[in-house]
């Protein structure tokens, strides 16, 4: 009877020095498997930091790239909206800022805008299938040279066009600056989509 009650504790305490190495190596495995993941995410994030800078709005951006210049965008259309050029080149200025944490200089940024409208019309546009009034087009349009200091593949001069669609019962003047601020926060952001998104 004794000698079974000592074959029973053995037995126990053998099964619980079993038990304890297989928790600890459980748990070793489990902090390896830890460590491991987090090393490859930590190696990840110094890689996508050392190459490219994102933000929240689309933008991506060498970190080559510190500083930016918007020169005075020139009102160039047959038809002129005193305060159009202010707009748009201060609109500009404040996307660039807000939206990439890059630093405004007056001239010669590592980026480079120039650029200058090119339309500003009201045209008539009938009535459609789809419409119960006639309308009128306000169109707006800006040429933008675009300069890469630091990959010249991302250079270009295009222009940027945008409108709005108004009943004709309505009075061009009354609607004038809310349209002008439609338009030029959408032309605003194309130009920034085109210039620094999507690298």
């Amino acid at each position: 009877m004794l000698i079974s009650q000592l074959s029973t504790n053995n037995i126990c305490r053998q099964f619980s020095h079993w038990h304890i190495f297989t928790l600890a190596y459980f748990h070793i495995g489990i902090l390896t498997h830890l460590k491991s993941t987090l090393l490859f995410f930590a190696c990840a994030g110094i890689f996508v930091a050392c190459s490219v800078k994102y933000s929240f709005t689309g933008a991506s951006i060498s970190p080559d790239i510190k500083t930016f210049s918007v020169a005075y965008v020139q009102n160039n259309a047959a038809v002129k909206n005193a305060a159009l050029s202010d707009i748009i080149t201060e609109g500009l200025k404040d996307k660039m800022r807000s939206s990439t944490g890059l630093t405004l200089v007056s001239a010669g940024g590592d980026l480079q805008f120039e650029g200058a409208i090119t339309d500003y019309t009201t045209t008539f546009q009938g009535v459609t299938a789809s419409q119960v009034a006639a309308q009128y087009r306000f169109t707006i349009s800006v040429r933008m040279s675009f300069t890469n200091t630091k990959d010249e593949t991302k250079n270009f001069n295009k222009t940027f066009t945008q409108f709005r669609d108004y009943p004709v019962t309505e009075s061009f003047a009354s609607l004038e600056d809310g349209l002008i601020r439609q338009i030029t926060e959408d032309i605003i952001d194309e130009i920034f989509m085109s210039a620094v998104a999507n690298w």
